[in-house]
């Protein structure tokens, strides 16, 4: 007496183990490769007096080798507030320069762009956002009382954690500039 269920059985095994062997595998999530940077230019236009425009810039050709970044120095006049624009590229081949800018612009939610001042009487306010969170490429900088110090800005790439602060995250770019405010 032959048993009429192995068939089907047969069937089934093959069915489950052919759906199991075109099951997609898990993915992992594609990792965002930290982008070169060689220059990092601040724009700044004097509130009031759109004529007083000028640029403040690091600018660091070979990327992360031996030869030390150029830093120019900030330049403020007192009781001024200006309107300041960051700007990221990469420089590194001449003839195809790319601007990094706009990819942080487009993964404003991944970025941050914080300000520490030390030593000089200047605030820094954040003045574009991702919409929960500051961003910090437009930024409106208040210099106060004349003095000299530093400025240390720092690109903070935070995919999935940032919460609207410094912490989280790596930096993709640390640039200090001395700041003077006559």
């Amino acid at each position: 007496m032959k048993p009429r269920f192995s068939f089907a059985l047969l069937l089934l095994l093959s069915s489950t183990c052919l759906l199991q062997s075109c099951k997609k595998d898990d993915e992992p999530e594609p990792v965002n490769e930290e982008e070169l940077i060689t220059t990092f230019r601040l724009t700044f236009t004097e509130v009031g007096n759109s004529s007083n425009t000028f640029t403040a810039t690091l600018s660091d050709p070979d990327g992360e080798g031996p030869t030390a970044p150029t830093v120019d120095e900030i330049m403020l006049d007192s009781a001024t507030t200006y309107n300041v624009t960051a700007e990221f590229l990469n420089e590194s081949d001449p003839n195809d320069v790319e601007d990094i800018t706009e990819e942080i612009r487009e993964e404003d939610d991944q970025h941050l762009l914080c300000f520490s001042p030390s030593g000089v009487d200047l605030t820094v306010n954040r003045t574009d956002s991702d919409g929960t969170y500051e961003v910090g490429l437009t930024s409106d900088w208040v210099a106060g009382a004349a003095g000299s110090g530093t400025i240390t800005i720092a690109l903070r790439h935070q995919p999935g954690v940032k919460d609207g602060t410094c912490d989280p995250g790596e930096a993709d770019l640390e640039a200090t500039f001395d700041v003077t405010i006559q």
